[in-house]
């Protein structure tokens, strides 16, 4: 009782939107249930909406992808020549790329999670049992989603802990740091995602009798 208790909590606080509320509230364990909750059921109806427009499958973690790195390549660019030329540079131009690589990299693990481009050993579960390499896609089912939960709480956490600080990012004046943050466990939502996808056609595949273990392609399409 005293883990519902805590998750009714934690739901109160974000619907007060009370930050320091929410930090306080995401520091009990029953925090771990309601990500596992959340990211399940988040996961699921993302699955739906791709299945619905699958626009979104093929280009919404490719543009955020796409978009983070033109973004790191200007303001670098930008920065060396205003450096080099002008003897000037924006202050913040050092400071924002890290989080725009960091959420590049978020989105792209779960892009290469639908593309299987993670460490799967294909070459190795190929030479195994049928049956033996469909217990290996269920652990790695299993495992990415756990992870995913792991992650999904402990960026939640930080992301209450900076905003409830007023962090900005170093350099600037009002850009604050919790707005790339909160992109972290909107990319393990989109990893978990993948994972339902692809236990969903593992499940198709050990049904139909067809080939379970396929050669990964990096940079291959969804």
């Amino acid at each position: 009782m005293e883990m519902v208790s805590d998750m009714g909590t934690i739901i109160s606080a974000m619907i007060s939107g009370d930050v320091w509320a929410i930090r306080q509230a995401l520091r009990a364990d029953a925090a771990y249930a309601l990500g596992a909750i959340t990211v399940t059921v988040a996961g699921y109806g993302m699955m739906m909406l791709y299945r619905a427009v699958p626009v979104f499958e093929r280009q919404l973690e490719r543009t955020v992808m796409v978009g983070s790195y033109l973004a790191i390549a200007y303001i670098i660019f930008s920065g060396v020549i205003e450096r080099f030329v002008f003897n000037d540079q924006e202050p913040w131009s050092t400071t924002i790329p890290p989080f725009l690589f960091m959420i590049m990299a978020w989105f792209g693990a779960s892009y290469n999670v639908r593309l299987r481009t993670h460490l799967s050993f294909n070459e190795f579960r190929m030479n195994m049992p049928r049956a033996a390499q469909y217990m290996c896609l269920w652990l790695d089912a299993v495992l990415w989603f756990v992870f995913a939960v792991i992650v999904f709480v402990t960026t939640a956490r930080q992301t209450a802990l900076v905003a409830d600080n007023f962090a900005i990012v170093m350099g600037t004046d009002n850009v604050m740091q919790w707005w790339f943050l909160t992109a972290a466990p909107i990319a393990f939502v989109l990893l978990v995602t993948r994972v339902f996808q692809n236990l969903s056609d593992d499940i198709r595949a050990w049904r139909n009798n067809e080939p379970l273990i396929k050669q990964a392609v990096i940079g291959g399409d969804t």
